[in-house]
């Protein structure tokens, strides 16, 4: 059988040389197809290792308590909040947390300015813990002390985009910005971290918390985030529980009504994003390939002109002694043979074409193509020369030998 095999491959592969041009064309269904589907693999593939490198660098120990208001409740106007109070609350009697932060936002506006130049960012007030909670490391200068926050210093730490757009020096330590129509001293730089799924994680613009919380007024009304990490010994399910139990009392909802927070962690978010490019990639994948099947029938058709080319070669072939199963195996194989050139022309071609759409695109991750998308992409295609050879074999082995002969 294996002497069957090897004769079968090796008249194949002569047969397919001696039609150059229409080997090329009858393949050129499973070349798109097969391109098409890897380049999608390896885009989407590549955003996702990106993404999660970014989340890992915030650690599977971090936590984020938001506020959630359902829209039909917004609609009514009603609106959840997470107050100063429900901070106290989880540094009281929360156990297992190593750092927490409360984080507030500009409510009025983001402009950020120096001199003539103007930019638009994220203003955040914050505390000390923040550095360790985020990973947010400075480069030149320091970080958010706690007397800033104890005399409401108005000082400020940037990120590397701020400092870009309002041409500021390499080193902006002891220059002034103007957020909100007041100046505030930048004391620190913090460390480039770069893009996450177009999120510029540079444009930030860190304020002491208490300042922020001046600047903003003396509003009962402040919504903030609370971000925080764990200790080494606590496990992140036990802490949401516990995070959960006391919110839910501290905000007094009853047993039917749902949580009116969100508590998220690094984890959960990148197991989100991996669920939506995997969806991603199976829609779009799902789509391209169909051209494998047209380029299947294009082998189909081929391949059955080639039986009617040969059919006196055929029946040359079984008048000598060649079995039914012979002839079969011989443009299976064929028909295989074919449809995996043009899934490996299309695997080249396809990680090329990834790769430079993803480099033609600024900060967009570098393509990658997995070992499983490659025995994918291969197997299918062999799978289709198989599926769509069968009917031509079958043909050429039912051919009836003295029919062979004679036909002109």
């Amino acid at each position: 059988m294996f002497h069957v095999i090897l004769e079968s491959t090796r008249s194949a592969l002569i047969s397919i040389l001696a039609h150059g041009l229409r080997s090329f064309l009858t393949t050129l269904g499973i070349v798109i197809g097969v391109a098409s589907v890897v380049a999608v693999i390896s885009l989407t593939q590549g955003m996702s290792a990106f993404i999660g490198e970014s989340f890992s660098s915030l650690g599977s120990n971090s936590l984020t308590i938001q506020s959630y208001t359902p829209i039909s409740e917004a609609m009514r106007g009603v609106r959840a909040r997470l107050t100063p109070e429900d901070l106290e609350l989880i540094e009281r009697r929360a156990e297992g947390v190593a750092s927490i932060t409360p984080i507030l936002y500009a409510s009025r506006s983001s402009q950020v300015r120096h001199a003539a130049q103007t930019t638009f960012s994220q203003i955040m007030g914050t505390t000390y813990a923040y550095r360790d909670v985020a990973q947010a490391w400075v480069h030149s200068g320091r970080f958010i002390a706690e007397s800033d926050n104890l005399t409401r210093r108005r000082v400020t730490v940037i990120g590397e985009k701020v400092r870009d757009d309002l041409g500021l020096p390499e080193n902006p330590v002891n220059e002034y910005v103007e957020l909100g129509g007041e100046w505030f001293k930048i004391i620190g730089l913090l460390e480039a971290k770069g893009d996450v799924m177009g999120f510029d994680q540079d444009d930030i613009v860190l304020v002491p918390y208490s300042t922020m919380r001046s600047l903003v007024g003396n509003q009962s009304q402040i919504d903030i985030q609370i971000q925080l990490s764990l200790s080494e010994q606590a496990a992140v399910d036990d802490v949401t529980r516990q995070l959960t139990a006391l919110l839910r009392n501290a905000h007094n909802l009853e047993p039917d009504e749902d949580d009116d927070f969100r508590i998220n962690t690094a984890e959960q978010l990148m197991e989100t994003f991996d669920t939506i490019i995997n969806m991603v990639t199976l829609v779009i994948g799902g789509i391209v390939s169909i051209s494998l099947l047209v380029g299947g029938i294009g082998i189909m058709n081929i391949m059955l002109v080639s039986v009617t080319e040969r059919t006196r070669e055929i029946g040359i072939c079984k008048a000598i002694g060649a079995k039914r199963h012979h002839i079969l195996a011989q443009f299976l194989i064929e028909a295989m043979l074919l449809s995996l050139l043009g899934g490996l022309i299309g695997l080249a071609l396809g990680y090329g074409l990834g790769t430079a759409i993803s480099s033609s695109i600024d900060s967009f991750p570098p393509a990658s193509i997995p070992l499983w998308a490659i025995a994918l992409a291969l197997g299918f295609s062999g799978f289709v020369g198989v599926l769509f050879g069968i009917l031509p074999a079958a043909k050429a082995a039912n051919l009836d030998p003295i029919d062979a002969l004679r036909y002109e």
